[in-house]
């Protein structure tokens, strides 16, 4: 048994120790038991109903395939701290590229006559500076194949988080047919809410009802709300009345609303040359004003330096400095009477304006009937969405995606948001950073942040034994100190100090096999293995070497420790 198996031991007793708490919390993944036309936890299997696009984008001017290429990796594992045991979710793996992958529907789901919700969980474990988190819900087609999936692919819904530089918001954007031409409109929700922008997970549920409401929630707190038919840019339906293309305003048409006077004239005193200021006669110097006095001074501090040469650096001037007398009195040097404005001034004269008697008003091109108008009263009937999926650009990696749902159920989302999101939500916020305690000192602490204490102390102590077994050993009290439950976490730090003790040569060979590793890249295969021989037993020498070292530290330890008891 290695250092590897024990330390898992250990998180798990802590675990059992949470699912036992008064908060009634389990931290296991249970797969819920509800159904939906689609719904996704990443349980086993989801290879099957996922795949990654191998196609390329398209974009316009750009030719660098590597650019062009969906060569983002994704993965299903649990978040770096994960909160329930086994609960995994879909991974961005690779920083600063294109990612796409698809699932496609058992059955397509048709949103006609009925409620659309579409919810899942977004954890952004290195944060997102900019890049998208959003789902896109693709339109129904027999012929789609998620290995070609890409932006170009026809979605009937866009939904979730985007980020970059100045823009964050949640997308709401669906592709509306156009009755008469046929052609697709995407369709932007208007004042779209902020994402959530840290590391926890967020929950996001859109809501779309067969009365053309929608509503748009964060963690379950509604953020946004409106009508398909009023809330989007460009809107659902086209004005009954257009601008006629052919009506050009008159050549006669006056829209300044005043002109000059034609008939006023300039006053004959008025003085179009008088300067803006002029001095200030009536002026009297102050009496402390220091005339002889010069506005700054050599620095009296200032010294020559050592490594200074008159010859070859020229003559030494001190810096000068502002003259302290001048900031005592008015001023200092030769006083002028100070400007002020001129009262005569007025500037160059211009005629007063007048209403004018050929104004007609702003000219607008008369309205005609809008030869495309139609009007759509139930654009929540959607295209059939016959597949799900995810087309990103990325500047991090490592965001998940989790539990998702897509169904007609507000109360089925809701209560799998019960199961799942609620759960990770309070017990992420109790794993939150806390102001700092003493070492050890948890019994202020509920049972579950104590548990977190004693996870990782078990982690540090285990360290600890593989660099130092005794003096770890009699540190252990001390650890143990002011937590409650010491009769469960001695033992398990004990048990991971006894079996630690005996796994620390693999970890010095296998640092040495990755030296080795590096070096085959430019080696010749028979000189390689004549190299990995001799790296071998440099290593097997130093473990040597190190371990009689470590023995002859923990005898003479042992021997003090005799000693002093002997003095008890």
């Amino acid at each position: 048994m290695k250092l590897r198996y024990i330390v898992p031991a250990c998180l798990a007793l802590a675990s059992v120790a949470v699912a036992d708490s008064q908060d009634g919390v389990s931290v296991a993944f249970v797969p819920t038991s509800l159904n939906a036309p689609f719904l996704e936890q990443f349980a086993s299997g989801w290879e099957r109903r996922w795949t990654p696009s191998e196609t390329k984008k398209s974009v316009d001017g750009v030719e660098d395939e590597e650019l062009l290429r969906y060569r983002g990796q994704w993965g299903v594992e649990e978040p770096q701290n994960s909160v329930i045991s086994g609960d995994e979710g879909l991974v961005v793996k690779t920083a600063a590229a294109h990612h796409a992958i698809a699932a496609k529907f058992d059955k397509p789901v048709d949103p006609t006559g009925k409620s659309l919700v579409v919810q899942y969980e977004v954890k952004l474990q290195n944060g997102l500076e900019c890049g998208g988190a959003y789902m896109k819900l693709l339109s129904q087609d027999n012929s789609f194949d998620p290995k070609k999936f890409d932006d170009k692919t026809p979605y009937t819904i866009m939904f979730g988080p985007d980020k970059c530089g100045l823009t964050n918001k949640v997308h709401f954007i669906f592709r509306h047919k156009n009755p008469k031409t046929g052609e697709f409109e995407e369709k932007h929700v208007n004042a779209p809410p902020a994402a959530k922008a840290d590391k926890n997970t967020h929950l996001y549920t859109l809501i779309v009802n067969p009365d053309q409401s929608f509503k748009i929630l964060i963690d379950n707190e509604e953020v946004k709300k409106g009508s398909l038919l009023e809330d989007f840019t460009p809107s659902v339906n086209p004005p009954k009345e257009i601008d006629d293309p052919n009506d050009k305003k008159p050549s006669d048409w006056v829209e300044e609303a005043q002109i000059p006077d034609p008939k006023a004239t300039k006053p004959d005193d008025w003085d179009e040359e008088a300067p803006l200021e002029i001095v200030d006669e009536d002026a009297k110097k102050p009496s402390d004003w220091l005339d002889d006095e010069p506005l700054t001074i050599p620095d009296p501090e200032a010294q020559k330096p050592e490594d200074w040469d008159d010859e070859e650096d020229g003559d030494w001037v001190a810096p000068t400095i502002p003259n302290p007398k001048c900031e005592k009195a008015s001023g200092c040097g030769e006083w002028k009477k100070p400007t002020k404005r001129n009262p005569n001034y007025k500037g160059k004269w211009k005629a007063p304006l007048i209403d004018n008697p050929k104004y007609k008003g702003p000219w607008a091109p008369r309205k005609i009937p809008n030869p495309n108008y139609f009007e759509d009263k139930t654009p929540s009937n959607f295209n059939k969405i016959g597949a799900i999926g995810f087309e990103l650009w990325t500047m991090q990696d490592k965001i998940l995606f989790d539990n998702i749902y897509v169904g007609h159920s507000a109360e089925d989302a809701k209560k799998l948001a019960e199961e799942s999101f609620a759960i990770k939500a309070k017990l992420e916020k109790k794993d939150e950073p806390k102001p700092e305690k003493e070492k050890g000192e948890t019994k202020d602490l509920p049972l579950l942040e104590r548990v977190n204490v004693i996870k990782d102390q078990v982690l540090d102590f285990v360290q600890r034994v593989q660099k130092d077994p005794v003096e770890a050993i009699q540190e252990l009290p001390q650890i143990a100190a002011g937590v409650i439950g010491t009769a469960i976490v001695v033992p398990m730090l004990l048990v991971g100090a006894i079996i630690s003790m005996g796994s620390k040569k693999p970890a010095a060979k296998k640092v040495k096999k990755v030296d080795v590793a590096a070096k085959k890249k430019d080696a010749q295969p028979d000189e390689d293995e004549e190299e990995e021989e001799e790296e071998v037993v440099v290593v097997k020498k130093k473990d040597e070497k190190k371990d009689g070292a470590q023995k002859r530290k923990t005898a003479g330890k042992k021997d003090k420790d005799e000693e002093d008891e002997e003095d008890e």
